[in-house]
């Protein structure tokens, strides 16, 4: 399958209040950008939608909180019961992948052993592969088209997060997942998800190897140390444990966030990050440094994705 761009990364919300909030957030202190929110209107109260979501832009990367509403709230919503389930701190919901034939996809994944999920009507949008199948990751592999997707816009310039924000955002480096081996990792993205292997580093408190999904990383980390928040996360969570933005200057993160109230976190090896409890329970790393063969920042998703068997 080889290169299988970002959709987009989403996690849970056990109250949809508190995802209002979360929304208000990100766009504060991110500069995120409103694209489209799903909401349970009069109009369309009885098409059973049960969850209200709003898609938003950092740069290139779409992220999505989402939150269970209108009969989602009811104990007997299995959506909603899913989304509660997920909505622990430091845990994220997944990553959506983007593919230009669902069908054929789906044909490879179930080659690799994966079983797919296809909810009812929506068989040719979208299928799922659950968190067990892939170290805790959901994982959503669809073939449209997001609802007023600006990266599928004439005139889309992520680079206002660059140029113009305090964060000075380049582009989404890497999705940190939490691992019990190097090994491990290696079968599940390497050989399941044949993505292509980008080598080992190390971190603080995790040896880490990267997989290449075309334009970002995800980046399996292994944890070095006992008791450590990676230890606890693979333990108690595991799937994804942080992403990390490259940016212009870590000096001047660090200063912006502060300026806003913000507890800032060091790890000693140049990455600063907001105190994840102010984040929403999300630990969400900047870096300046390059990571040599990390692939080029910026969305590949009008890009082939799928090559030849």
């Amino acid at each position: 399958m080889a290169v299988l761009p970002l959709a987009h990364v989403s996690w849970a919300i056990a109250e949809n209040a508190t995802r209002k909030r979360c929304d208000a957030f990100f766009m504060d202190v991110f500069g995120a950008q409103h694209v489209y929110e799903i909401l349970i209107t009069p109009e369309n109260e009885t098409s059973g939608l049960d969850r209200e979501e709003r898609l938003m832009m950092i740069g290139d990367t779409m992220i999505i909180p989402i939150a269970p509403g209108g009969p989602g709230e009811t104990p007997q919503s299995p959506t909603g019961e899913m989304l509660r389930r997920n909505a622990g701190p430091m845990r994220w919901l997944g990553l959506a992948l983007r593919v230009p034939d669902l069908k054929e996809a789906a044909r490879r994944f179930e080659a690799k052993g994966f079983k797919l999920h296809f909810d009812p009507g929506m068989e040719e949008i979208y299928f799922l592969v659950s968190r067990k199948q892939a170290l805790g990751v959901r994982l959503e592999i669809l073939s449209h088209d997001l609802p007023d997707d600006p990266r599928q816009q004439a005139g889309w310039n992520p680079m206002r997060w660059r140029d113009e924000h305090p964060l000075g955002i380049e582009g989404l480096q890497s999705v940190g997942v939490s691992a019990p081996s190097v090994e491990v990792a290696r079968e599940v993205f390497g050989e399941g998800l044949e993505l292509p292997e980008l080598g080992e580093r190390d971190l603080p408190g995790a040896h880490c190897i990267g997989f290449d999904l075309g334009d970002t990383v995800i980046e399996a980390m292994v944890p070095t140390e006992e008791g450590s928040d990676l230890a606890r996360h693979l333990q108690e969570t595991q799937g994804i444990f942080c992403i990390t933005f490259k940016v212009r200057s870590t000096a001047a993160v660090a200063e912006y966030l502060r300026g806003k109230g913000l507890d800032v976190t060091e790890d000693g090896a140049g990455r600063v990050a907001i105190r994840p409890d102010q984040a929403f329970d999300r630990l969400i790393w900047f870096t300046e440094t390059k990571v040599p063969g990390f692939p080029a920042l910026g969305s590949k998703l009008n890009e082939v994705v799928l090559t030849a068997h």
